[in-house]
């Protein structure tokens, strides 16, 4: 029995997918259905039972879930702008504690979803080794809450027993319920198709032009197949990031929106709130060669692949 938390969000609903593409359903999905139309990630999946998130602590800590092989901890508050700094560390902190806990009690494989927004500014590099990541100051809460538990993993020496995700720029299908948070591709698809026109944020850095702002992204697909990677071999475990190790601007994004859509780019630059300008990422890229020395050549899809086929789901509406 595999326990997929966040297994109705947008990560996690392709990681469903995945899964049951290779045949696997005995799976309890783990999430917080609430008023959002996330509930639809779960159309078509199958899976043996479904838990609300506080009811499946309730569960574990009364001795009434059944024993798991594997749990793949995909769940998590990702907003960047929330500044409840109690709610990130309740939600995505002391729970992911009780999971891994509890499942390394199991004798369970643990998988679970940090982020690269541990990095903050970059300013120590984008390297995944240990001890760079004991050093990293992120930027917002969100990245804090991550960065705790990364932090916890290696104090407590469970870096050999559990597998942890640094994701960078994920985008595509079932992301559509996340609001703010949801992809440029995504937040700005109904205007490139309908208006022919996009906004980016200016620079504030001389050394980036206007939408020259460079990101580390990657295609859902790609991602959930380096995940199913791990899943099928437990004992590589440690802290991976998982990007595509290629920086692409904003620019180069939205070129490719308009290029999928047959349109000529008409891109204008927009002031960045002022809120946000202090804790912006102006470049990420992910250092590769720990994942790559673990065997995992995974070849990912180039930033206009992605955005081609991304714009297929959104044109027809449809889900992973």
């Amino acid at each position: 029995m595999i326990v997929l938390t966040g297994g109705a969000g947008f990560i996690g609903s392709c990681f469903l997918k995945k899964l049951n593409d290779a045949g696997i359903d005995n799976i309890i999905v783990v999430d917080d259905l609430d008023s959002s139309s996330k509930w639809k990630n779960l159309l078509g999946k199958k899976f043996r039972d479904y838990v609300q998130k506080d009811e499946f602590i309730s569960k574990i800590e009364t001795h009434k879930m059944p024993t798991p092989e594997c749990v793949v901890h995909m769940g998590a508050c990702s907003s960047t702008t929330l500044t409840d700094a109690g709610y990130y560390i309740k939600n995505n902190y002391e729970y992911s504690k009780i999971l891994a806990e509890w499942a390394l009690t199991q004798k369970a494989s643990f998988l679970y979803a940090s982020s690269a927004a541990t990095y903050g500014a970059g300013i120590f590099g984008y390297s995944d080794n240990d001890e760079n990541t004991r050093i990293q100051k992120p930027l917002n809460m969100y990245g804090y809450s991550k960065q705790l538990f990364d932090l916890w993993i290696l104090n407590s020496g469970l870096a050999d027993q559990v597998t942890g995700f640094k994701f960078f720029n994920v985008f595509g299908p079932n992301e559509y319920h996340k609001g703010d948070m949801r992809s440029i591709v995504c937040k700005n698809f109904s205007k490139v198709r309908n208006e022919g026109k996009i906004e980016l944020f200016k620079s504030y850095r001389e050394e980036y032009a206007d939408g020259g702002q460079k990101r580390d992204f990657i295609y859902v697909k790609d991602a959930i197949d380096v995940m199913y990677y791990f899943f099928c071999r437990p004992d590589n475990t440690g802290i991976y990031n998982l990007g595509t190790g290629t920086a692409r601007t904003w620019n180069d994004l939205a070129k490719a929106m308009f290029s999928a859509l047959s349109k000529k780019p008409v891109i204008k630059y927009i002031d960045m709130p002022e809120t946000l300008q202090s804790k912006y990422q102006y470049f990420t890229s992910a250092d590769m060669f720990k994942l790559r020395k673990t065997g995992c050549m995974i070849e990912f899809r180039s930033l206009e692949e992605s955005v081609k086929d991304y714009v297929g789901y959104l044109q027809e509406e449809k889900y992973f």
